[in-house]
Order: structure tokens, then C-alpha cells, then sequence
């Protein structure tokens, strides 16, 4: 008995000196990569902007990802407010002489690629050049390119522009093969989000809805599409329809391809608008985000006033959440922070949320209106502010969308299950109960609802409606009876969203921080980002949590199928009244 417990010391005390000596190590390591290197600019530099990760709105420290994945393995993975600000910055940079966009992948939606767009052709402006490249393009990729001066092709490469799809994932007939009945009670005849557990199909009001939003994202498209490629909006959508660049030859003879040439003849064509013509490719002074924003000086000085920039990303949870969660607790206490810091002039809230809890959604607005009736507050719009993010949204006085952000989502709904038969018919489980009132044994699971309880959820989910429609009639000034009309748990694109006055204007960060300026008088202001992000070092030890590894895990091994994990997820450990967007949507 003493060896055993002389090994099992032993053994314990290795493994703790081994993890001490991996925390020293992965601290020294977070350190030297926090350090700010200094980087030299070289005259005649070309910024290379690739964005093969997930682009979230602020930047994101990255450390090792022991599971593998696309996303980067360590450093800093930039942030959309990173990007817009090199790309200005550059556009008055001398020694920036260009963009090279090598694009084959970009991890973002149509709305954040529309912002990274318009900041592309502002600096285009300077008369700088900008290259694009790719070995195949998507809908999304070939998006950004077309605002370049030139598009090239791999010549064994392919253009997939034939038109968007829209996937809904249904649980219906694998959930009766378990024997378990999702009770639902809602109000909305649009709001899809329990279709998945009670249809195998779409709804015709939720097809309908659909496809208006898709055929908007594609009007969109093509439109601005057409006026960069020197086309018609008529043309590029028989280009998809008819999916026409099946061949890259006939993608380059409808107009969009410039050509089809490999990465070291795009490479020759850039040294020769540098003046190289005689150089080496390894002579072009590329030059990545992540070094480029390291050599202009991000100190803004003496400010006349501060506008403070707030991210309100991932679901809305009561109490603190959890990371890409938006906390009723955690978020509350910081918007009244900014409400009564003094020095804080106006907030602009930036959403990109599909919802979730009503209660949270509520807490929340109740601080966001407060710190409206103190100072501005204005609104930007990301890939998605419905529902519970369109809640939060409702006390603003500008709503700022892109054309192609999905909001509205007016409605709620309740999700009870029953696992009556999974618990008899295939476990063999049953319960019992001894109460001393008529609901006593209120949201039991193991058997349906009887009709008193149904109605009392249904008269819960009618008075958070009616709640959700007053908010936002008080805070867009529109009628009751208007909002309903558009509510009912329907979605709309950012451009719809503007014809019905859910959106006063159609713009990114840079237009909603603009409109913040001149709500709040100023010209010459110090902007500030709320929450700070976590440093490298604090990412790296949280590596280390069971849930962080396990999280990241099953990332590596789900592959494209993560999504649906995290939705079923979601969606089991979904509790009370939800004011949720309708459907996990997929664009292809």
C-alpha cells in the first residue's frame, strides 16, 4: 500500500510541475508574441490583404489551436475595425503604392464584405491600383473582387456564380424517432424559428419570406456588381441565373475575368506597376494587415470628445454569459458604465445578434434607453440584429443597416418538450408526482401540456409580443398597429428594413460613427471600444479550460457540421420566452 501511494504522489507532483512549466512557457510565449515587434514600411509597399478566418468585428488575439482548423493557429486574427482603419490609413500612405486582394476564401458575410467593399473604393480614390486574384471564386469572394481594377483567374480554376440558396435544417422526423414532442406556442405567423422541430419543410409563409430576402441580397448584388464591372444589373443576373462562367473562358468573355494567368505572371504585372519590371517577385514589398497596422501611430492625441464604439455580438442570455454570448447582466452593467461616464459623449451600439431570451432582450433595453435619453446612441447594424438584436436596437435614435443584414424578426415564441415516450416507450422511465395545487407540477417533461398550461404560456408569449411591438413603436415613432403589420416574426434584408422604417439609412461603422459625431457636435473626437478584447496571454490560459478544448475539438471534428451542433445546442438549453431570429440560415 505505501508503493501505490508513493507512485500516485509521485505521479501527481510530475503532472503539476509539467503544467507549471506549460503555463511559464505559454506566458513567456504569450508575452514575446504580444510584444509590438517594430516594423519598417518600405517605400513602394503593396498592402496584401488575404482573409482566409472568421472576420469578427474587433480583433481577436488567436493563440495555438491544438486541434487544428482554418482559423489562424496563433497571433492575432484582425478585426473588421482593423481592416477599415488600414485601408483608410493607407489610402493616404505614400508608401503604400497598392492593394494585391488574394482571395480564396473570406470568413464573412455579405454585410461585412460590403463594408471592407466601400472602403476599397474610397481608397481607390488615391488612383492607387488594386489587384485581384484567386484560384476560384464564390458569390461572396468574387463580391469584394469585383471592385478591383483588374480580375484574375487560375486558368484551372473556376468562378461558382450561379445564384444564392438558403439551407433550414429540420429535426422533425428524427425527433419523433426519439419520442420526443417540441411543444410550441408562439405569436407570428413568419416566425420560423420552431419550424425545424414541427415541419420537414418550409412554411409557405416562411418560403415566402425567404425568398424575398434572398432576391434582395441579389438585387443588391447584381446591382453593385454591374456598376464595378462596367455591366448591367439585367446581364449579371442572367450571368447566375443561367450560371453562364461555367467555363473560365466564358467568364472572362462575359466580363467577369479580366484574365486567366497564373499567381507569377498577376505577380510580374504588379512588379511592373511598382517599376520592377527587372526585379524578382521576392523584391515586391508586400506587406500583411497585422505587421501594417504596427507602423502608423494609433495614438489620436488630444480629442475634443470621445464617442465610445459597443459590441453587442453572439445570443442574448440572461445573466453574465459566456463567450459569443451577450449577457443581460454582464452587457447591462457596462452600457451604465457608458451612460454615466461623463466623458463619454455618444455610444454607437454595434449588433450583430439573432436574439434569444425576451427577458434579457428586455433588461438590456431598459439600460439602452436610458443612456438614449442622455446622450446620442446610434446603431450599427452587422450581419444579423433581429428579434431580440433588433430589441436591443428599437431606443436608438439612427438605426444604420447594410443592405444586406437580416433584422426585423418581430415576434416570440415558447419551446416546451415532451419526452414522454423517449422516457416510457424506449428508456423505460416514468415518473410521479404528489402536488397540492392545479399546476403544481407546471413544465413537468414527461408529459404534454394540458390545456390550462398551454394558455398560459400563450398569454406569456401575447404580452412579451405586445411588449416588443410598444418598444419599438415608442422608439421608431410608428404606430402599434404598423409594427405589427411588419412584425408577426418576419425577417427583412437592411434595404427593406429602410422602406418600412425599421432602418433610417443604409451604411457601416464608418456611417453610423459619422452620424455620432455630428449628433453629438463634435468633428475632432477620441473613439474608444467597448469591451476591451482579451489580450493574447488571457486567450492562451483560457486554452487550457475543459470547455475551451472540448469546444475546439469538436470544431476540428464536426468540420462544416459545427454550425448544426451549435444550433441543436442552442436550442436544448433554450429557456423561457424567445425573441430569437427565425432560422439558422445558410447561404450557398
Amino acid at each position: 500500500m505505501k508503493q501505490f501511494f508513493k507512485y500516485v504522489f509521485a505521479s501527481l507532483t510530475a503532472s503539476i510541475i509539467i503544467f507549471i512549466i506549460v503555463a511559464i512557457g505559454v506566458a513567456g510565449i504569450a508575452v514575446s508574441l504580444s510584444a509590438s515587434d517594430e516594423v519598417v514600411l518600405e517605400n513602394n509597399s503593396v498592402l496584401k490583404l488575404s482573409f482566409n478566418y472568421t472576420i469578427d468585428d474587433q480583433d481577436v488575439a488567436k493563440p495555438f489551436n491544438l486541434f487544428g482548423g482554418v482559423s489562424p493557429n496563433i497571433g492575432k486574427a484582425t478585426g473588421l475595425n482593423t481592416i477599415l482603419a488600414s485601408i483608410n490609413h493607407a489610402k493616404n500612405d505614400p508608401n503604400i503604392k497598392g492593394i494585391f486582394l488574394d482571395l480564396n476564401f473570406i470568413g464573412a458575410g455579405f454585410a461585412k464584405i460590403e463594408e471592407i467593399r466601400e472602403a476599397i473604393i474610397d481608397f481607390k480614390k488615391s488612383k492607387k491600383f488594386v489587384i485581384a486574384y484567386a484560384d476560384y471564386y464564390y458569390e461572396n469572394t468574387y463580391y469584394l473582387a469585383s471592385v478591383a481594377d483588374k480580375i484574375y483567374l487560375n486558368p484551372e480554376g473556376e468562378v461558382l456564380f450561379n445564384g444564392l440558396s438558403a439551407n433550414v435544417t429540420f429535426f422533425k422526423n428524427a425527433l419523433e424517432k426519439l419520442g420526443i414532442d417540441m411543444q410550441v406556442i408562439r405569436h407570428g405567423k413568419f416566425k420560423g424559428a420552431v419550424e425545424p422541430f414541427i415541419l420537414d419543410k418550409l412554411s409557405a409563409e416562411n418560403r415566402k419570406q425567404m425568398e424575398e430576402y434572398l432576391h434582395s441580397i441579389m438585387h443588391n448584388l447584381s446591382k453593385k456588381i454591374a456598376i464595378s464591372r462596367n455591366l448591367t444589373p439585367q446581364r449579371v443576373n442572367e450571368l447566375a441565373d443561367k450560371w453562364i462562367t461555367q467555363s473560365n473562358e466564358a467568364a472572362v468573355k462575359c466580363g467577369l475575368i479580366d484574365k486567366l494567368c497564373y499567381k507569377d505572371e498577376v505577380l510580374d504585372g504588379i512588379k511592373n506597376l511598382l517599376g520592377l519590371k527587372d526585379k524578382k517577385s521576392k523584391d515586391i514589398s508586400f506587406i500583411s494587415l497585422n505587421k501594417y497596422q504596427k507602423t502608423f501611430n494609433d495614438n489620436q492625441g488630444v480629442r475634443e470628445g470621445k464617442i465610445a464604439i459597443l459590441y453587442a455580438d453572439g445570443e442574448i442570455v440572461m445573466g453574465k454569459g459566456e463567450k459569443g454570448q451577450i449577457g443581460s447582466e454582464t452587457f447591462s452593467e457596462l452600457v451604465r458604465k457608458l451612460r454615466e461616464d461623463e466623458k463619454i459623449d455618444a455610444v454607437v451600439l454595434r449588433i450583430n445578434s439573432p436574439g434569444g431570451s425576451a427577458q434579457a432582450s428586455d433588461i438590456i433595453w431598459r439600460e439602452l434607453n436610458l443612456l438614449h435619453a442622455k446622450k446620442p446612441l446610434i446603431v450599427s447594424m452587422a450581419e444579423v440584429a433581429a428579434s431580440g438584436g433588433y430589441y436591443m436596437a428599437s431606443p436608438a435614435d439612427t438605426i444604420v443597416a447594410q443592405p444586406y443584414t437580416l433584422t426585423g424578426s418581430i415576434g416570440v415564441f415558447g419551446l416546451v418538450p415532451n419526452m414522454q415516450k423517449l422516457l416510457n416507450d424506449k428508456l423505460g422511465i416514468t415518473h410521479d408526482y404528489v402536488t397540492t395545487g392545479q399546476f403544481s407540477d407546471f413544465g413537468r417533461f414527461d408529459r404534454p401540456l394540458n390545456t390550462g398550461e398551454y394558455q398560459i404560456i400563450q398569454n406569456s408569449v401575447e404580452k412579451i409580443y405586445d411588449t416588443f411591438v410598444t418598444r419599438v413603436s415608442e422608439g421608431r415613432h410608428i404606430s402599434k398597429q404598423s409594427v405589427d403589420s411588419i412584425g408577426q416574426g418576419r425577417v427583412w434584408t437592411g434595404e427593406q428594413g429602410m422602406q418600412i422604417k425599421l432602418v433610417d439609412v443604409l451604411g457601416g461603422m464608418s456611417k453610423a460613427i459619422e452620424i455620432a459625431k455630428f449628433k453629438s457636435k463634435l468633428s475632432n473626437c477620441r473613439i474608444v471600444e467597448y469591451p476591451q478584447p482579451k489580450s493574447l496571454l488571457e486567450e492562451l490560459l483560457a486554452m487550457f479550460s475543459g470547455e475551451e478544448q472540448t469546444r475546439a475539438a469538436l470544431e476540428s471534428e464536426f468540420g462544416q457540421w459545427y454550425t448544426l451542433h451549435k444550433t441543436i445546442k442552442s436550442l436544448s438549453e433554450t429557456t423561457g420566452i424567445q425573441a430569437r431570429v427565425p432560422f439558422q440560415l445558410v447561404l450557398e
